[in-house]
This record gives C-alpha cells, sequence and structure tokens, in this order.
C-alpha cells in the first residue's frame, strides 16, 4: 500500500514500480532529514522533532494545484492543508520513526506543532512526536525509513542530529546506510544483524543512537 501523501505521484509510477522485484525495488521520493531529540528541564526525553526536506520533483508536483497569493510561492498557512494530509497519512506507517528506549519499544503521542515551508522551491515538512511519557534514558536506539522503500531518507550533511536539553553524560552516534564502522557502538538491540523477517525498507535505515 502506498501511504496517501505519496498516492498522486505513486499513480504514474505503479506500473513500473510492481513490474520490477522487491529486490530490485527503488524509491520515488528522496527526503533529506534533519531531527533533534528533545528533553526537559529534568533530563527526561520527551520526543522527536523531526525536518524533512523532500526532493524538488516531489515539492513540485504537492503543490500542483494549491491556491497562492503569489504564483510558485507558498505561505505557511497557504501549505497547512498539506501538511495535515502528511501527518495524518503517515499515521498509519508510525511516521516512518521506530525507535528503542532502555530496550522497550518506544511509544510516540499524535504529532504536534506540524506545519510545511518552502524555501529555494523545496518543501519542508517540521513536526513533534511527543513520547507518551517523558523517561529517563539510558539508551536510545532509532531508527527513520519507509518500510516499503518508497521513499528514501538521507542524512542532512550538516548537523543532521542533534540533543536538544539532553543531559551532559548524554552521548550521540549516527550512522548512515554503509557506515559499518560506528555500528558496533550502538546498542545492539536493535541495530544487530538483520532480520530477514522485517520490512524491506529496514535494511535502508540510517540509524540514530544515545547513550547517558
Amino acid at each position: 500500500m502506498i501511504p496517501r501523501i505519496f498516492r498522486p505521484l505513486a499513480l504514474g509510477l505503479l506500473a513500473l514500480a510492481f513490474a520490477v522485484p522487491a529486490a530490485h525495488a527503488h524509491p520515488h521520493v528522496y527526503v533529506t532529514m534533519k531531527s533533534e531529540i528533545v528533553y526537559d528541564a529534568e533530563g527526561r526525553m520527551t520526543g522527536i522533532r523531526h525536518h524533512w526536506t523532500f526532493d524538488d520533483m516531489f515539492s513540485s508536483y504537492a503543490t500542483q494545484g494549491l491556491e497562492s497569493k503569489e504564483k510558485g510561492k507558498f505561505t505557511r498557512e497557504e501549505l497547512q492543508p498539506l501538511a495535515e494530509v502528511n501527518v495524518t497519512s503517515l499515521k498509519e506507517y508510525d511516521f516512518f520513526t521506530q525507535g528503542k528506549m532502555n530496550g522497550q519499544k518506544a511509544e510516540f503521542e499524535q504529532p504536534v506543532d506540524y506545519f510545511l515551508e518552502q524555501k529555494d522551491d523545496l518543501l519542508t515538512l517540521h513536526f513533534t512526536l511527543p513520547l507518551k511519557k517523558p523517561a529517563a534514558t539510558k539508551d536510545v536506539d532509532i531508527e527513520i525509513y519507509d518500510p516499503l522503500f518508497f521513499v528514501a531518507f538521507e542524512f542532512s550533511d550538516k548537523e543532521p542530529i542533534t540533543l536538544k536539553g539532553a543531559p551532559g553524560s548524554c552521548k550521540l552516534t549516527t550512522v548512515k546506510l554503509g557506515d559499518q564502522t560506528q555500528s558496533k557502538s550502538l546498542s545492539e538491540s536493535i541495530f544487530a544483524r538483520p532480520d530477514p523477517n522485517n520490512p524491506f525498507g529496514a535494511q535502508f535505515a540510517n540509524k540514530i543512537g544515545v547513550k547517558c
């Protein structure tokens, strides 16, 4: 099933996508991501703030038919209905965010503070995923990926992941796809040898680890 947000774009590519075996599947939407892992004044993790910038093709396609005061330029208010569609549609895919805290599955609330903005003709979706309950964490392991691999995520080149308000003892590690040298330093609970039962897209996940 293609996420609703991507279905209009997918229609023109559907025949090709299903004609290619899963082993040779490839994404049709590309996202450059930055994220903040947020902590409260007591040093407890409270959630994740995502900033996802879509590629130029999808950014252009997504805004077709939208009304704006200035042709081709959209304000945050004009893009808000599209932002609503984004976050609503991604619910069934857990917002492409999987994680464990102290070895237990991380449970998130519905997104808050979400909006789209346009810059240099590219759309960026901003949203926060609050934890259901703030938690003191020794180990946090997070993967961000589309299980269908229709969407490919890539870390931003500059400060892709930051810790906001974290205790000074917390150390951040990121592992990009294909980077095997850093992966050994992350918690093995989620980054161990790939499970063949995992969704296809999981093997393309970039990974985030925090140890406190």
